[in-house]
This record gives C-alpha cells, sequence and structure tokens, in this order.
C-alpha cells in the first residue's frame, strides 16, 4: 500500500479547500436547480479563473484480467491530478455515490475525492469528502 507524506496531505488539503471555495462561489451565482452540466462548466471556468489547474470529464479504463477497456467511466473533473470531483444535483448523497466516487478513487490510483451536490439551499450541506488508503 502507498501512503502519501504530512506535506502531501497538507497539499491535497489545500486543494479541496480551493475546489471547495470555487464551488460555493457557484453556487452562490446559481443557486439549486440546474443540471449537472451547467454546474460543470460554471465551476471549470471557476477553476481557470483561480488558476486551479484541472481536467474535464476524464476517461477512466478498467483494467479486467490485464487489458485496459474504454468501458465508458468518465470523471466529471480530476484537479490538480490529485482530487476526484464528482458533481451531482440529487435530493441527497446516497452510498451509491459514494462507492462510485470511491470505485473511480481506486482504479485511477487517487487518494481523495469529493461530490458535490449542487441541489441543495446551502452548499456546504451538498459536500462529501472521501478518502482511499490515506492516513490522516
Amino acid at each position: 500500500m502507498n501512503f502519501v507524506t504530512r506535506n502531501e496531505i497538507l497539499d491535497v488539503n489545500k486543494t479541496t479547500e480551493s475546489i471547495i471555495g470555487a464551488a460555493i462561489e457557484v453556487h452562490r451565482h446559481l443557486g439549486p436547480g440546474l443540471l449537472e452540466s451547467a454546474y460543470e462548466e460554471c465551476l471549470s471556468e471557476e477553476l481557470s479563473l483561480r488558476n486551479i489547474p484541472f481536467k474535464r470529464q476524464v476517461i477512466l479504463p478498467v483494467t479486467y484480467k490485464g487489458k485496459k477497456l474504454d468501458i465508458g467511466y468518465r470523471i466529471d473533473l480530476l484537479v490538480n491530478n490529485e482530487v476526484v470531483v464528482e458533481l451531482k444535483t440529487v435530493e441527497t448523497i446516497l452510498p451509491i455515490h459514494e462507492a462510485q466516487t470511491l470505485t473511480y478513487m481506486r482504479l485511477g490510483g487517487w487518494q481523495v475525492g469529493l461530490i458535490l451536490n449542487f441541489n441543495v439551499t446551502i452548499l456546504k450541506n451538498g459536500i462529501k469528502r472521501l478518502v482511499h488508503k490515506l492516513k490522516e
């Protein structure tokens, strides 16, 4: 198992704080009730404005019996090549959403993920931080 160092934890915490700050700004301007794609577009713009590196719709192949297969999985955002961000517009974050994000993290080798549910009155109530193989 590969565990990260304390400095790497501090760096990823700064990244997640930056993502959450950008998401709060988007939510302040848009509020709840739009499609996930609108929030993805606006959050991407906000991350760009803040000079936070990210990739959108990152293809995540599944390796099955030694062969990489493109099954169609895509990560909404991968920020700073270290934080998986899944965007939702649902009534509540369910265990299946957490399982999906954790699986993406495991398959891609990332240790931190955020689920951001924009379908809430106050965004802090729609944030779920997930870790995989991370000592905190």
